[in-house]
């Protein structure tokens, strides 16, 4: 007697698998499209529940990937310290991926000056003062220096002061090479506890179709449409220099100093892109890019260390685009004249500060450190706040895409790059695996 299925009982299931194999983008781009619409349908129709559910959904999806974050940057960082133990010429990879994270947070700041000066983005706003309020929180040169060093090892994890994270781990890694076969037991640990937190935080990744839903709903219920037009210039700004950066910078370092097809590099590393203008957290996105970067070509062990080192200070739409439209729209709003040296000090804040917002949601830090070294009133932060989770999202996808380019760029220049990998790459299909392989190999004493 025959037991294969019926006809009738075969097809929900190819329908169901058909629904499964859909690829992550086609995911992302419904879930921006239902959002758009749940969050209208909510905002027009004063639809309190509605507006609420969205919330929550996006809440908990951004709660999940800030849960991972902490001990993921720790663990991530300090493996990446002991991995480049396996790679030659390891402080030439470092130094050099260090160099372009900064050419390349020269050119995004030079491009968003230009912007805001051809724009005028704060005038003609109707905006005052009185529409602004200073942050609880400021950025500053003092703070920055001395917030690296935390004053117990507890409260960076439970405040998620990533900075302070990056340094212990830092620290330790360095501490395992020094110590040798001893440590090996710590170093075995860690990566251990760093493929379980990938393997966690993929499961999430998987939820971004949903996430998105709710964060795009809940931005247009709760904001609706009528506030771009105060925010018009500026957001089109932001969008523009991002685009710019991205789809214009980008390529042609590709092609240009790379030596490979940009179109390929779009291909591959897509999926990140999409996350992180979902997220809008690098951190959050990170073992993602990782593993569209090592599709890309990249060796894993500088991969392994370029991306979490980039997710934690590559920041070319939150620390050079964003502050410095940002500096110029509050200028002008404030009505204070800005001097070429001011210019130049939002460049030399945007290359060198980057750090300060850490990869996390938002670039708040990096905007009040940009005004305090300008003397612009910190209540400018407060004008921004509202229109900042729409701008967020394209400033992110930037950050990540930056953070995939530098260690290509690196890769080929140094000649480890996997050409035949790149040529190749496919980010559509996301598998469900942790971003690294555990590499356990003793520490050389």
């Amino acid at each position: 007697m025959s037991t294969s299925p019926s006809p009738t009982a075969a097809a929900p299931r190819g329908r169901i698998s058909r629904i499964l194999n859909v690829p992550f983008w086609a995911q992302i781009l419904l879930g921006l499209v239902l959002g758009a619409l749940l969050g209208w349908a909510a905002k027009s129709g004063d639809i309190g529940w509605l507006g609420t559910t969205l919330g929550k959904v996006g809440d908990i999806f951004v709660q999940l990937l800030m849960l991972v974050i902490a001990p993921l940057v720790f663990f991530a960082i300090l493996v990446s310290i002991t991995n480049l133990r396996n790679v030659s010429n390891a402080a030439r990879l470092a130094t050099r991926t260090l160099m372009w994270f900064m050419i390349t947070s020269l050119i995004a700041v030079v491009i968003g000056l230009a912007i805001g000066l051809l724009t005028d983005p704060g005038a003609g706003t109707g905006l005052t003062a009185a529409d602004g309020a200073e942050p609880k929180k400021h950025g500053s040169w003092l703070d920055f220096l001395t917030g690296i060093i935390p004053t117990d090892i507890v409260t960076p994890f439970t405040q998620l002061k990533v900075l302070q994270i990056v340094f212990m781990a830092v620290v330790v890694g360095i501490a395992i090479l020094k110590t040798g076969e001893k440590a090996q037991p710590v170093l075995t640990f860690s990566h251990s506890v760093l493929e379980l937190l990938q393997k966690a935080l993929w499961w999430v990744i998987k939820l971004a179709p949903l996430g998105t839903v709710g964060l795009v709903g809940t931005a247009i219920s709760t904001y609706g449409w009528g506030l771009l037009s105060k925010y018009a210039t500026f957001t089109v700004d932001i969008y523009v220099g991002c685009a710019i950066v991205l789809f214009g910078v980008y390529p042609l370092l590709l092609a240009g100093v790379a030596k490979v097809n940009p179109l390929r590099f779009f291909k591959g590393a897509w999926p990140a892109i999409q996350l992180a203008f979902v997220s809008r957290s690098s951190v959050g996105t990170m073992p993602l890019t990782q593993k569209v970067t090592e599709r890309l070509g990249v060796p894993k062990e500088y991969a392994s260390f370029a991306v979490p080192f980039g997710s934690t200070t590559k920041m070319d739409g939150c620390a050079s685009i964003y502050p410095a439209i940002a500096a110029i729209f509050v200028a002008q709003v404030f009505d204070v004249p800005l001097e070429v040296k001011d210019y130049i000090l939002i460049a030399f804040v945007s290359v060198i500060g980057s750090a300060a917002t850490a990869g996390l949601t938002g670039a708040t830090v990096m905007l009040t450190l940009t005004l305090s070294t300008l003397g612009l009133p910190m209540a400018g932060v407060g004008l921004l706040l509202a229109i900042d989770p729409i701008v967020d999202m394209m400033r992110t996808a930037t950050n990540v895409a930056g953070q995939s380019v530098i260690p290509i760029i690196v890769a080929s220049r140094e000649k480890i790059l996997d050409r035949a990998a790149y040529d190749t790459a496919d980010g559509s299909h996301l598998e469900d695996e942790p971003v690294a392989e555990v590499r356990t190999a003793p520490v050389a004493a």
